[in-house]
């Protein structure tokens, strides 16, 4: 069987897992809010409203039916693309991520971005000189950056950049005073294609903490990563098969044991996607950043069941996505992969 049959195969076995998963992901997330502590008629009416209130308000909401009818309501809505109304406001939930996604997605972007850049150049800089004092700093760089705790790390950049140097505001998306990009939600995006320099540079200065912290703990991973499998590369045979053949070494680093080191790396993004969404979470509450992440902690808080189901199922869809992507990638780059 060809290369590309064996592929097909694979990405259709891939895909085909992709609505199991998710199924698992609602159903789990479903029954976890339901078995939790609180209750959302407390949250909406607080605990000293009338019974009649109380009971009117869950009948209302579909609150008093069987948890198995709820469960099949929540699954009937989520086969037709219904994600629900937010108990506190009714607010379709589909606005809700609609409004929140793009802050959340320019977020994680750049601060891969920031990651990526950094991490691969600690980590090829200590392949440099092994066991050297560039090789050590690139260990404690790795291993430091990852052990940060990410509210700890957010609250001390919060408070040198913008507290004693007051370089960089302390929170926010967008100055108050004013009027934000209009279009696709992504405000860099949009104040570029708009020409306003005024938008593009606060949006910049807004995303340059909360971006850059969340970077920064994650480009441990990219640089342990590359310097890990460059050094394995760099001693394997085919490498010093180059040698033998008189090429320099920035050719055979650079045109040999690189490329081969970067494929581990580029399946280590994909699972970077998802250390993106719980490190986001803490990022974007402690910096006020108005993505899926705060959203959800403000909907856990009230009890919101629709808002955290949609939030939980959209952001998994976008996580098995971009873990099939990967794979793929992967496959189509290394020919070693047997499927």
């Amino acid at each position: 069987m060809s290369r590309r049959r064996h592929l097909i195969r694979y990405l259709t076995g891939r895909l085909a897992l992709v609505p199991v998963m998710l199924w698992l992901i609602a159903s789990l997330v479903f029954l976890l809010l339901r078995v939790a502590p609180g209750d959302p008629i407390d949250a909406l009416l607080g605990t000293r409203a009338p019974q009649a209130a109380r009971a009117a308000l869950r009948h209302q909401l579909g609150l008093d039916q069987p948890l198995l009818v709820q469960y099949g309501h929540y699954l009937q809505d989520l086969l037709h693309g219904q994600l629900g109304n937010s108990l506190t406001n009714q607010e379709p939930v589909t606005s809700v991520i609609g409004r929140s996604l793009p802050a959340s997605l320019e977020l994680g972007l750049v601060a891969l971005l920031i990651a990526a850049i950094s991490g691969l150049a600690v980590g090829f800089s200590g392949v440099a000189r092994p066991e050297g004092r560039l090789d050590l700093a690139a260990r404690l760089y790795g291993i430091g950056t990852y052990a940060l705790p990410p509210f700890w790390a957010a609250m001390v950049v919060q408070l040198v950049f913008a507290v004693w140097l007051g370089w960089l505001p302390v929170g926010g998306r967008f100055p108050a005073t004013l009027e934000p990009p209009s279009g696709s939600g992504f405000y860099l995006l949009d104040s570029l294609l708009s020409g306003n320099s005024t938008q593009l540079l606060a949006s910049l200065r807004h995303l340059l903490l909360p971006a850059g912290t969340l970077g920064l703990l994650l480009s441990g991973v990219f640089a342990n990563a590359l310097r890990l499998n460059l050094r394995r590369a760099l001693d394997s045979d085919y490498v010093e098969a180059a040698r033998s053949r008189g090429l320099s070494e920035r050719r055979v680093v650079l045109g040999h044991a690189l490329p081969n080191a970067l494929l581990p790396v580029l399946t280590i993004t994909g699972i970077t996607v998802a250390s993106l969404i719980g490190g986001a979470l803490l990022i974007e509450v402690t910096y006020s950043w108005p993505g899926v992440a705060f959203r959800l902690q403000e909907a856990i808080g009230q009890r919101d069941y629709p808002v955290v189901q949609g939030i939980v199922v959209v952001v998994a869809a976008l996580v098995v996505a971009v873990s099939v992507l990967v794979d793929l990638l992967v496959a189509l780059l290394d020919p070693r992969i047997r499927f």
